[in-house]
């Protein structure tokens, strides 16, 4: 389980950052261009914390697609050797198509660098078990790309799990749904996992941040459009079993305002707290008793609205996390142990073989 020490911004009283030291930018190399979520290298231009020095892409097609967009202007495009030997280079994103992610990963780890790898971790356990334990062997990092670990709500909901307001936890559900297009459908159909491990991954990684690795998975997918060129698994709900808590997590390609429902309640013997949309996030927390923070918030009785400005951006926090976590101002907030039991769990979710 995830508490607040490891959630809450130690980075904020390191002896670096008290002194008022002026930090020097961190050199950030990409890889790839094809996954979904790579235009997140517009958060690592825009940050303090980083300097972009170039992207590489092997592929010509996403490589001249890449060069039209705006979050790459101005950027240079490197071969992989060229990248890989920039000089004061000490993190590289990973931002292939999924089913290149782990092999760039394990190129970049050999090299000795820290790494921001983009979800999910592939399909072979095995091979990302292996990138785990050589990173750690090396004292690297492989940050994993869940968009809402930062999420301001999120980590409320971890520090007052962390106070025990909620009491014993017996429940948590979770979804992650959208409307997808024919041709995003047919980007993750390469993929025997269908939703659950396209979209679904990232609340899973929520659902094992409170309660754990579950004990036992069972997966329910669904096709609800049939079509012979379409066998994306597209409606999918898995439950997770825990000697006293039970888990759902839901993620179709099919809900109409999808966005707007996404959602992450957890159910205790003291309260109950869901957060709503994920995006734009507010918290419904409903308490037993009046709480309070030590010298700080405090909370009623029953039910309260908490909304939180400005409004949530994806991947800022984890850039200043990440950039934390390599400056050694921190310890490494989500150790392997925690990603490789998210991973088994999104695999096993999306009756995908553990392999």
């Amino acid at each position: 389980m995830i508490t607040r020490r490891t959630l809450l911004a130690a980075a904020a009283t390191s002896p670096l950052l008290a002194s008022g030291a002026t930090k020097k930018k961190l050199p950030y190399l990409q890889i790839g261009v094809g996954h979904p979520h790579a235009n997140k290298i517009g958060v690592y231009r825009a940050s303090e914390d980083w300097e972009v020095i170039g992207v590489v892409e092997e592929d010509e097609k996403l490589r001249e697609a890449a060069k039209k967009k705006k979050e790459y202007q101005d950027l240079p495009f490197l071969s992989l050797d060229e990248g890989l030997q920039s000089p004061g280079l000490k993190v590289v994103g990973i931002e292939t198509e999924v089913r290149d992610l782990l092999r760039y990963a394990r190129v970049a780890v050999d090299a000795g660098f820290h790494v921001h790898l983009d979800k999910p971790a592939g399909t072979s356990f095995s091979e990302y078990r292996e990138l785990l334990q050589r990173a750690d062997a090396k004292g690297l990092v492989v940050q994993m790309g869940y968009m809402y670990r930062f999420n301001p709500a999120i980590q409320l909901l971890h520090q007052i799990l962390d106070e025990g307001w909620l009491g014993q936890v017996f429940e948590t559900h979770a979804v992650m749904s959208k409307v997808m297009p024919s041709a995003s459908r047919q980007v993750i159909d390469e993929f025997d996992g269908g939703t659950m491990f396209e979209l679904g991954c990232h609340i899973i990684d929520l659902t094992v941040g409170v309660l754990g690795a579950p004990e036992k998975v069972q997966s329910h997918p669904r096709r609800t459009l049939v079509d012979a060129d379409d066998t994306l698994v597209d409606n999918m709900l898995a439950v997770l079993e825990y000697p006293t808590a039970t888990a759902t997590v839901r993620s179709t390609a099919l809900e109409v305002e999808g966005f707007s429902r996404r959602h992450f309640t957890v159910c205790g013997t003291e309260g109950t707290c869901h957060i709503q949309p994920l995006d734009r996030p507010v918290m419904e927390l409903s308490l037993s008793q009046a709480r309070s923070f030590p010298g700080g918030r405090e909370f009623k009785k029953g039910r309260q609205t908490i909304s939180f400005d400005p409004p949530y951006a994806r991947y800022v926090g984890d850039a200043a996390d990440l950039a934390a976590t390599v400056r050694g101002e921190q310890e490494n907030r989500y150790p392997s142990a925690h990603d490789l039991a998210v991973q088994e769990t999104v695999l096993r979710a999306s009756d995908m073989p553990v392999e």
